[in-house]
């Protein structure tokens, strides 16, 4: 599974979070932002939308 961060536009580990679901928050390792999961496709693809603001 891939997760391109839409603050920074790095990538996300998704390893951390080995049970991943729809609504989980995560955070990026990078910048700190919370990013709430909206969407995991059959590909692999996370779509996810900003819901807090970095550190």
């Amino acid at each position: 599974m891939t997760l391109t961060c839409l603050e920074c536009k790095n990538h996300v580990d998704l390893s951390l979070y080995p049970n991943l679901v729809v609504d989980q928050i995560i955070e990026c390792e990078t910048c700190g932002i919370t990013l709430m999961i909206t969407n995991i496709d059959s590909a692999g693809e996370v779509l996810a939308e900003i819901v807090d603001e970095g550190k």
